[in-house]
């Protein structure tokens, strides 16, 4: 099936009387008939059809799509990308977003639009701190959000936990049991907050006490308590004395760490200085003026992510009004989202691409990082947050298979939640009704394309044996 078309229902995007965000002299259309029109899609698309996966003829070459991701990036970073696309399949999948979003988008998709994380694979889940410097969980990384299938996030999501789960050993059917737990939990989710008022819906957040209150096994609740210790270490004034030393003029200095931290030439730094007082003006006016009290004292390139390699990535170091009032500032080079050339209708209205990542990122977390803004340098597009806000992921690689399936219950519920915040949550829960037909059927695609997901990593080693890629393993 061809990619989808914007649904009928009121979507977030939708422009109404020359307003991006619609009109307040429109009704929408009422949440029963939101729900009926979701319902009447079975025909159109069954739920069996979701389950699906025939790699056809006319399937491009994964080597030659990751080739194509690499047009543009810093030339000397490509092989460590390579390289930690290697180490696993699922470092595969988390490094090739590019190759799903071609693969779903000739998928069958009911054509239900809202904003989609674009990379929700289970991974990039975790805990960061809110303006209250309160731990939530959420989803985490937003560089290819965009209005899309909210089948394609789902497919995503349950194939990352099965190749997850195989990576750690467990059986097919632990690992079935796994991904059933996500769709059942997005399937409940969004059934649930599609009968919650709009602004509602807005409020609806996961932080450390409910998240531990919601989980049903030991092992987890000791990873979660694990991850967030880690998590809560990860501040600014903590990262001082691992990223940066004292030089002789009495300035600190972010520490270079080649190939991953390096120093930019004095005209860059330059620019990215310029950038960030251009940033200053995307802030809301109060968080202006307090990130305006700080004094740039230092800009480093620094790599980040499996994806995200050889895309410019810098850290910023700001001194407040004493050496221990610092904050760091990660600015990270957007581009267009590999979801964006598959789906029809001019829906990607933003001119710039950090500001898309910010504004979608803020439509599908409840709360957001409050120093999110975006800039260009040197002609390219960056979106700008804090380095260390707490960020932390619960490890995935020594949890048990109860846990696992526990763990990816929690995503897929924050995931419909995202999705419940932008467009959509009536006719989602329309379709997939109460019973499980789409859990069996996203099962029977996760297990298939964890299969493809194998054989493109074998694909992606071969290359490099054959000299076709270059690999730097270990960084």
């Amino acid at each position: 099936m061809a990619a989808p078309t914007p649904s009928s229902e009121h979507s977030v995007l939708a422009t109404v009387a020359g307003h991006p965000y619609g009109s307040l002299r429109d009704r929408p259309t009422p949440r029963s008939e939101r729900y009926a029109l979701g319902r009447a899609l079975r025909k159109k698309v069954p739920r069996s059809s979701l389950g699906i996966w025939p790699p056809s003829d006319e399937r491009r070459d994964p080597i030659d799509q990751i080739n194509e991701s690499h047009e543009g990036r810093l030339d000397w970073l490509v092989p460590v990308r390579v390289g930690r696309m290697l180490a696993s399949p699922y470092g595969f999948l988390r490094g090739t977003a590019i190759v799903m979003a071609a693969d779903c988008a000739a998928l069958p998709a009911t054509g239900i639009t809202p904003v989609i994380c674009g990379d929700a694979h289970v991974g990039n889940f975790g805990f960061y701190g809110s303006p209250e410097r309160e731990l939530v969980l959420d989803l985490n990384d937003f560089d290819e959000a965009h209005p899309g299938s909210w089948e394609w996030d789902l497919r995503r999501l349950t194939a990352s936990v099965w190749v997850a789960g195989r990576q750690n050993g467990f059986a097919e059917h632990q690992c079935e049991r796994a991904a059933a737990s996500c769709v059942a939990a997005y399937r409940e989710q969004v059934g649930h907050l599609a009968g919650q008022p709009l602004l509602s819906r807005s409020f609806e957040r996961l932080d450390l006490d409910r998240l531990l209150d919601s989980t049903s096994t030991s092992s987890l609740a000791k990873a979660i308590k694990r991850a967030a210790r880690r998590a809560r270490t990860k501040t600014s004034d903590r990262a001082v004395p691992r990223f940066t030393e004292q030089h002789t003029d009495g300035q600190r200095r972010i520490v270079e760490e080649p190939p991953l931290i390096t120093q930019p030439a004095a005209e860059e730094s330059e620019d990215v200085a310029a950038g960030l007082d251009d940033y200053l003006t995307t802030l809301a006016p109060h968080w202006r003026r307090v990130v305006g009290g700080y004094t740039l004292l230092d800009v480093a390139h620094k790599v980040v992510g499996v994806g995200s390699v050889g895309l410019r990535a810098y850290v910023a170091l700001c001194e407040g009004t004493s050496d221990d009032d610092v904050v760091f500032l990660q600015l990270k080079q957007a581009r267009r989202s590999v979801v964006a050339p598959f789906v029809h209708g001019d829906s990607a209205w933003h001119e710039h691409q950090g500001q898309r990542v910010v504004e979608y990122q803020q439509a599908l977390q409840t709360v957001s990082d409050p120093l999110l803004g975006w800039t260009t340098v040197d002609d390219r597009q960056y979106y700008v947050r804090q380095f260390r806000n707490m960020k932390g992921t619960v490890a995935l690689d020594k949890i048990r298979p109860r846990a696992l399936a526990d763990y990816a219950g929690i995503c897929g519920r924050l995931l419909a939640k995202g999705h419940a915040r932008t467009s959509g949550a009536s006719m989602i829960a329309g379709y997939m009704g109460g019973s499980d037909k789409v859990d069996r059927a996203l099962c029977r695609f996760a297990r298939a394309y964890a299969d493809q997901t194998e054989r493109d990593h074998e694909a992606l080693v071969l290359a490099v044996a054959r000299g076709r890629l270059p690999a730097e393993r270990g960084l």
